[in-house]
């Protein structure tokens, strides 16, 4: 069977529900905190194995980390090549206000320090044609971005969270590149996430482009074809923002994966990340694709 590799973050997310998001200066009082397992690796490759896929995950955790390996391990996920290193895991301390949106602050922690060889195994276990899944939490991306398109493997980069490494990486070796539009803006150097979608896929014209622009929806380029399109979101009751993005991202790997185009997988990765959003947390929100199916049915008959 067909299976994504993850060279991916784990975290131990922090999550604070407040009335309003901090201001610069401010203290607020937060009316409820919980712990739960995170990182966008870890939600990504969980909502990929939900979506009924293969998934293998290959990153690093501390020696506070073995509960995120168990809740991997629980949900499906390959983790043997998951490597436990002195020090603390990766955390994000998170913000949740009362209209479900937030704010996020991670540290690094082993993310940023998995082994060259745990990267090595990760390239050798797809090349030739096998889909690699990266994120911009972890260390060494640029170098992997190389190394995968030199073992012929096929590219997918979530540019999140932008950092000032963004723009040294060679996106012509990326096959598709999932961005929001403050991450299109920081790579394209535009003021705009139209223009920035319009020099994304004239500058490579060979590389896969979805740009999701929230309750906006989406813009998407696919290469074979030259097709390029927009989506709608679907309409929920917002509670917690925070799994969105890294649910859609894994149901959108497990279509390609599968074999199907980009176009044809963006919708069920949509409701997928809009369902999420209707629970509270980061990797215990990602929806079963029984529901994700179920919502697509309801707002179909209903549009």
């Amino acid at each position: 069977m067909p299976q994504l590799i993850n060279i991916g973050s784990l975290c131990i997310d922090y999550v604070y529900s407040v009335v309003e998001i901090a201001k610069v200066g401010e203290t607020v009082a937060s009316q409820n905190v919980s712990v739960f397992p995170g990182g966008k690796g870890l939600n990504q490759s969980i909502a990929a194995a939900k979506a009924g896929i293969s998934v293998e995950h290959f990153g690093a955790v501390g020696v506070d980390g073995a509960e995120l390996v168990e809740f991997m391990n629980m949900a499906g996920v390959g983790v043997s090549n998951i490597a436990t290193l002195p020090g603390r895991t990766g955390h994000a301390v998170i913000q949740i206000d009362a209209q479900g949106q937030n704010s996020i602050v991670i540290a690094g922690g082993t993310n940023r320090e998995i082994p060259q060889q745990t990267i090595a195994n990760a390239v050798a276990s797809a090349q030739e044609g096998g889909w690699i899944l990266m994120q911009n939490e972890t260390n060494d991306v640029g170098d992997i971005i190389q190394l995968a398109s030199s073992a012929q493997c096929k590219v997918a980069l979530n540019l999140a969270p932008v950092d000032g490494h963004a723009q040294s990486y060679n996106y012509a070796l990326v096959d598709l590149l999932i961005v929001n539009e403050l991450e299109a803006m920081a790579v394209s150097g535009c003021k705009s996430a139209k223009e920035s979608f319009a020099h994304l896929i004239t500058t490579y014209p060979e590389m896969n482009l979805v740009l999701t622009m929230g309750k906006g929806g989406l813009r998407f380029y696919q290469t074979d074809g030259g097709v390029s399109g927009e989506l709608g979101a679907f309409e929920v009751s917002v509670v917690d923002e925070t799994a969105a993005g890294d649910t859609f991202v894994g149901y959108l790997m497990a279509g390609l994966v599968r074999g199907e185009s980009l176009a044809g997988v963006l919708v069920e990765a949509s409701a997928a990340g809009a369902l999420a959003t209707t629970r509270a947390g980061a990797a215990p929100a990602i929806p079963q694709l029984k529901e994700v199916h179920k919502l697509m049915r309801e707002q179909s008959a209903s549009a």
